[in-house]
């Protein structure tokens, strides 16, 4: 049956909010499908504003994967700023789709992509104002399945109460996986009801509600256990093993608003093995899988065609780190050599970046910007996190930057660190003032900038630093302070050195979602109903709303803030994600946790791609393997077909 629109109630609430363009949909590249004619439709839902959610990569995937398949419908909702839901509520228009304006509840699934644990609160607007039961207990079988995802949701327990369904790790095959399931208990004509379809998804991703967890007298966890007979004890990512089978998206989405990145992106590799010891998107996304040189040539050359962007971004978690990478940007150059379509690496490595980049990325004459992360401020400090980037490392990178022809460079660090000082902070101030003198003197100029941003550390699930107490925010601010003065202290370097960090509060609150349990679902509920929403955008964060909700959800419980975030945890405490498993091998977190924080000091793990196995368990475990170059292509620049050449 099909389901109507629900634009006509939803257009003359329009010009009553601020940027009402978000919501109107009709993008190039958006798809709408014929409603009656599929038999699975997926809602996509990035738990933010339009305008950070239009642009993320993994969304973007899903859906073209989706709407690949016949008989398969996939549109996208995102979290509507607090002006339209108090409209929408007043008005009874339930939450949508941007493509066909649909109800989200008359869908089969709410898939939903956790990037931050920040957007948890997004998540139950979302459900509210789709008229989907918030608890997953509550649902029946005319609710969609609310299905989870991204890197946020390897340690699902703190929303698990509210999802049915969570998939871990990579999601192009899996999302065919549970389409294909639920097409197929569909057309049997739905036997066991929910519960009996939830039974099947259990075989290839994690179902909440088929657990359960039990505690110790002083609030650790004693077990987290399967409840159903056929569930098993732990359940495992999903690896996609050859990124040139997937090459999407190929056909990029192109807002009618502005959004924070405006660029068709192509993922050149996924996952990482430099082993920063603080990084859970790299422990999770293990092994390295490259994308070959021919297949990014393609997608470019498609995606630029069909979305007309003029930036072409090179992605991954350390880009430079592509065994190719100088073939890539020096033929992609020359493809686009005379037009207005530019590169830039989002993400690049102190020690990865060279000359040929350097001169490559500003070819055209454009030259986005440019961001390296030291991480640590003193090397004693990068050593503790190994981040393995000397001064020396970094004055070479921003020397070779500087003398290409940027003006700024923006240099990103953590505070709260473990083991870190007030002197390891303190260090961050000279090594900027080391790097704008290296850059006057590359340069023989004067307006040569270097902005400083620093972030507050939150330890992570599935990293060697998930047993670390977290610094408290009281002490981060303190030191934030601190470098403040220190980088306005000498009056020749204070103008050429911007300075932007954040609070160490919402850190606090990041960090008690980042490793909580069932029982901050408790804490999350109580903020939203408080009236927490965006937590992670500045102007809506309420520190005190959330430290008031975790006093009265966890009233009479043995835990608290505190427990949840600057607790350091030993080995023997079974840890709320123990269940989940992302490959890495356990002992191997613990031993290269001690490592860290070792007397004699930090011990450097060195990346697995260049050097034999050090046996953190994922290829074993997961029967992945490492999957880099040379492949000896190059692009043809008359084409932009590969040709293959003489290595």
């Amino acid at each position: 049956m099909s389901v109507e629109s629900v634009y006509p109630d939803l257009e003359p609430l329009l010009p009553r909010v601020r940027k009402p363009i978000q919501y109107v949909g009709g993008e190039v590249g958006s798809v709408v499908k014929d409603w009656d004619g599929a038999d699975v439709r997926w809602a996509l839902c990035y738990p933010d504003a339009y305008e950070v959610g239009l642009p993320n990569q993994g969304i973007q995937i899903l859906y073209e994967v989706l709407n690949e398949r016949d008989g398969v419908l996939a549109e996208r909702t995102y979290t509507v700023w607090p002006d339209l839901e108090a409209l929408m509520r007043e008005h009874g228009v339930p939450q949508f789709t941007v493509e066909s304006h649909r109800p989200v509840g008359a869908f089969d699934v709410l898939g939903v992509s956790f990037a931050t644990e920040m957007a948890y609160t997004n998540l139950l607007t979302v459900l509210d104002l789709a008229g989907i039961p918030l608890f997953s207990s509550e649902r029946t079988g005319s609710h969609p399945l609310v299905i989870a995802g991204g890197h946020a949701a390897f340690n699902p327990e703190p929303v698990a109460d509210f999802l049915d369904v969570v998939v871990l790790g990579d999601g192009e095959q899996a999302v065919l996986a549970i389409t294909d399931l639920i097409r197929e208990w569909k057309r049997a004509g739905q036997p066991g009801g929910r519960d009996g379809l939830l039974l099947r998804l259990a075989t290839v991703a994690y179902v909440p509600r088929f657990y359960d967890v039990s505690y110790h007298p002083d609030g650790r966890i004693s077990k987290v256990f399967p409840n159903h007979p056929g569930v098993s004890s732990t359940v495992s990512k999903h690896t996609v093993m050859d990124l040139d089978a997937w090459p999407y998206p190929r056909r990029p989405i192109v807002p009618v608003a502005e959004t924070v990145h405006e660029r068709y992106s192509v993922e050149i590799f996924r996952g990482c093995t430099r082993g920063c010891r603080f990084c859970q998107a790299g422990m999770i996304t293990r092994p390295v899988r490259e994308r070959s040189i021919s297949a990014i040539g393609s997608m470019v050359a498609e995606g630029v065609a069909a979305s007309g962007f003029s930036e072409v971004g090179l992605l991954s978690l350390s880009s430079a780190d592509h065994s190719e990478i100088n073939e890539i940007a020096i033929d992609l150059a020359d493809c686009y050599e005379g037009t207005n379509v530019g590169l830039s690496l989002p993400s690049t490595r102190v020690d990865a970046f060279n000359v040929t980049l350097a001169d490559e990325l500003s070819r055209n004459g454009r030259r986005s910007g440019l961001t390296f992360a030291p991480e640590g401020g003193s090397e004693r400090m990068r050593k503790v996190i190994n981040k393995m980037v000397t001064e020396e490392d970094l004055i070479r990178t921003v020397t070779t930057a500087y003398a290409s022809g940027w003006r700024q460079v923006k240099l990103y660090f953590m505070c709260g660190l473990p083991t870190e000082t007030d002197e390891d902070v303190q260090a961050i101030a000279g090594l900027a003032r080391r790097v704008i003198a290296a850059g006057r003197e590359a340069t023989g100029r004067r307006d040569i900038r270097c902005t400083v941003s620093i972030g507050g550390f939150v330890p992570k699930p599935h990293t060697p630093f998930q047993w670390a107490a977290q610094c408290p925010p009281e002490v981060v601010d303190t030191r934030l302070r601190a470098l403040g003065g220190a980088l306005r202290a000498d009056r020749g370097y204070a103008k050429s050195i911007g300075y932007r960090y954040h609070d160490g509060q919402p850190g606090l609150i990041e960090g008690l979602l980042s490793r909580g349990d069932r029982r901050v679902g408790g804490v999350v509920l109580a903020a939203w109903r408080d009236g927490a929403r965006f937590d992670g955008w500045s102007e809506y964060f309420s520190f005190e709303r959330w430290q008031r909700c975790a006093e009265t959800a966890l009233a009479g419980q043995p835990v608290d803030l505190a427990w949840y975030t600057t607790r350091e945890r030993d080995y023997s405490e079974v840890l709320p994600w123990d269940h989940l498993d992302a490959g890495l091998d356990r002992d191997w977190l613990w031993q290269d946790w001690q490592d860290s924080i070792a007397p004699e000091g930090a011990g450097e793990v060195e990346d697995c791609r260049w050097t034999p196995c050090y046996e953190c368990g994922v290829c074993p475990a997961m029967g992945t393997e490492i999957q880099v170059g040379p492949t000896g292509e190059r692009l043809d620049g008359r084409r932009l077909l590969p040709v293959v050449r003489g290595r």
